[in-house]
């Protein structure tokens, strides 16, 4: 093997794992026992302090079926220091690929976002337009994942605070036994509590390929196209939008987030989850909880009251 490949294949293997990225996770203090239900060890859900309405719309779906989640405070993109955000994406590296679109946060421009080729070796990119807030949402998931993991926990409920409730979630419970009995309990990362995203008009959004990172290539992309029914309660996808509603599993947790530490925050979270190369995901073939179509986001910009 070439001198060049094996520098590669250890960049590749060694990326982000300085701890800087951990650095800027988010503790979840004061977790209670109450935070829980039959089968699933802890559920969260994800919310801005300056959002509360959208926290409380949110629990007034959930109390009719005597389910709380923990209120996650999450890790607001839109005031992270300039520093910060010109250090948590993509450093670009000779061996990378080049001619991707992207973005930076470059601090001389005291954190507004400027868009290029990546091809500049040193700077720090994102996807192209990956939003100051989508990268909050990316470090709240990922802070989420490692408390999960330090508490211990095996099994998982994470929500967006834009959920709709279309059948009693006290279902899951029973549905999780019936997926581990179809698969085996070791063999899925993640159970998404609905078939597939959503637009404005309720139709769904599947999702069949993937993005381009100039530090990773898949091992099979004929994998992301994937979608096969096995019963009338699950379908097994290779990839898919929305990260509102997502039961995960320890083994998911571990693949999401060292996936990520490894090779740092770059795409929208939903369009990272579903890339490390093994991670078994899948759906609900209908609706249990998902997403509201015509939810107000602070993603692309702060609409909240300063």
């Amino acid at each position: 093997m070439c001198l060049r490949c094996l520098f590669i294949i250890f960049a590749m293997l060694t990326g982000n794992i300085s701890g800087l990225l951990q650095d800027n996770f988010k503790p979840a203090p004061n977790k209670s026992k109450q935070n829980t239900m039959r089968g699933i060890d802890f559920i969260y859900m994800i919310n801005l302090d300056q959002r509360p309405e959208k926290f409380n719309q949110s629990l007034a779906q959930l109390a009719p079926y005597g389910i709380l989640p923990y209120r996650f405070s999450a890790v607001n993109g839109w005031e992270l220091p300039s520093k910060v955000l010109n250090s948590l994406g993509v450093t670009f590296k000779p061996w990378m690929q080049k001619g991707i679109m992207g973005t930076c946060y470059l601090q001389e421009n005291k954190g507004e976002n400027n868009h290029e080729l990546i091809e500049k070796v040193g700077r720090n990119y994102y996807s192209h337009c990956l939003s100051r807030g989508a990268i909050g949402i990316v470090l709240s998931h990922l802070s989420i994942l490692q408390d999960a993991l330090d508490s211990g926990f095996k099994t998982i409920w994470v929500m967006e605070d834009d959920i709709e409730v279309f059948k009693d979630p006290n279902e899951l419970t029973a549905l999780i036994k019936k997926l581990d009995a179809l698969v085996g309990k070791d063999n899925w990362d993640v159970l998404f509590t609905d078939p597939d995203t959503k637009r404005a008009n309720g139709e769904y959004i599947p999702c069949t390929g993937y993005a381009k990172r100039p530090n990773f290539a898949p091992k099979n992309i004929e994998r992301f196209i994937g979608r096969k029914d096995i019963s009338k309660d699950f379908r097994k996808v290779g990839a898919r939008y929305g990260a509102y509603s997502m039961i995960i599993r320890k083994s998911g947790m571990k693949k999401i987030l060292n996936f990520i530490k490894r090779n740092d925050i770059f795409l929208p979270y939903d369009m990272e989850f579903y890339l490390p190369n093994n991670i078994n995901l899948y759906t609900m073939r209908y609706d249990v909880v998902s997403t509201l179509t015509d939810a107000l986001s602070d993603n692309g910009k702060a609409r909240y009251e300063p």
